[in-house]
């Protein structure tokens, strides 16, 4: 059995979706689900999804090995970050080499980085006035966004499109492609 943890910083439309995606799996299972702030709406979702969760501050995710305690107390194997927001630190990418993915609301290597995420994106997007976005799933290393990429998946831009639109496209894409791809990579 495969364990995976999934990191979440926000609402946890995301991290619903994979945990209902790999309920009757019985090879791969969500184990955890970890944020880093106390009142993200992701650990409503997982407590009724009877999914175990951790909160952890920005301090203790940067300078101790508490969460990577915990991962392993739940003997995580994959983490799956799904909407967040804090950058990696070393200590947990060492502890899992290519064990770890995200998903980026824009097609990498474009329009990552710092600063990058939710809404920004995709107004950067629109002022850029591209024809298409998309969502990119990559491997996590030490610099925002520029891990190996796994998949892209694109959708078209309209000249209607507002940042909330193209919002709705991206998301619709993360559902579709988020928990398969997950999935792929977890089983190479």
């Amino acid at each position: 059995m495969t364990n995976i943890a999934i990191f979440a910083s926000g609402s946890g439309t995301n991290a619903q979706r994979i945990i209902e995606y790999f309920a009757n799996n019985s090879k791969i299972q969500i184990s955890l689900v970890l944020s880093n702030k106390s009142d993200a709406f992701v650990l409503e979702r997982a407590k009724k999804l009877n999914k175990p969760s951790f909160v952890f501050t920005a301090d203790q995710f940067k300078n101790t090995d508490i969460v990577i305690e915990k991962l392993k107390e739940y003997n995580i194997d994959f983490i799956v970050l799904a909407g967040f927001l804090l950058k990696v630190p070393e200590n947990i990418i060492k502890a899992f080499p290519n064990s770890i993915i995200n998903i980026h609301p824009a097609l990498l290597p474009k329009y990552g980085g710092k600063g990058m995420y939710g809404a920004n994106v995709h107004k950067a997007v629109i002022e850029a006035k591209e024809p298409k976005s998309g969502i990119t799933i990559h491997y996590v290393n030490e610099h925002y966004d520029e891990g190996q990429i796994v998949f892209q998946a694109t959708c078209e831009i309209s000249e209607n499109d507002t940042a909330e639109t193209l919002a709705e496209k991206i998301h619709l894409l993360e559902f579709e492609h988020f928990p398969r791809i997950i999935e792929e990579v977890v089983r190479k």
